[in-house]
């Protein structure tokens, strides 16, 4: 199939494809006479994988590393577990930072009048620059 239909099938745009490939989590496609690509159901098998990872906030290293160990028939389990793992606390992290910035934004937005008077708690603390 050519590149269009690969990206249709498994739902990763054809610029993608491209750029999947030449990070190496695609193998080089072969190519027609003409030089356009082929990919087979294996490749759209591992667009999808990408895909799903990519969906569930793998970054591509952490996709790179998953991919050799789906390859790889004789991989231990726990290092797959162990990458998922630290990515759940990652994924938890950001919502704690996500939570609190919404917290302050709700905080700052109450303070706020909201009316025709210029003063305003909240360029006011983005104006202080605090940090943390």
């Amino acid at each position: 199939m050519n590149i269009g239909q690969a990206a249709q099938a498994s739902a990763v745009s054809a610029k993608m494809i491209r750029h999947y490939e030449s990070l190496g989590l695609l193998p080089p496609a072969p190519r027609t006479d003409s030089g356009y690509r082929q990919y087979d159901d294996a490749a759209v098998h591992t667009l999808r994988f990408i895909r799903r990872a990519r969906d569930l906030g793998f970054g591509l290293e952490e996709i790179e590393k998953l991919l050799g160990l789906w390859r790889n028939r004789r991989r231990s389990s726990a290092e797959v577990k162990r990458i998922a793992s630290e990515h759940v606390a990652d994924l938890q992290r950001r919502i704690d930072e996500m939570r609190a910035m919404q917290r302050t934004l709700q905080q700052l937005a109450h303070c706020c009048h909201g009316d025709e008077r210029p003063d305003c708690p909240i360029l006011d603390d983005l104006a202080a620059g605090r940090l943390g």
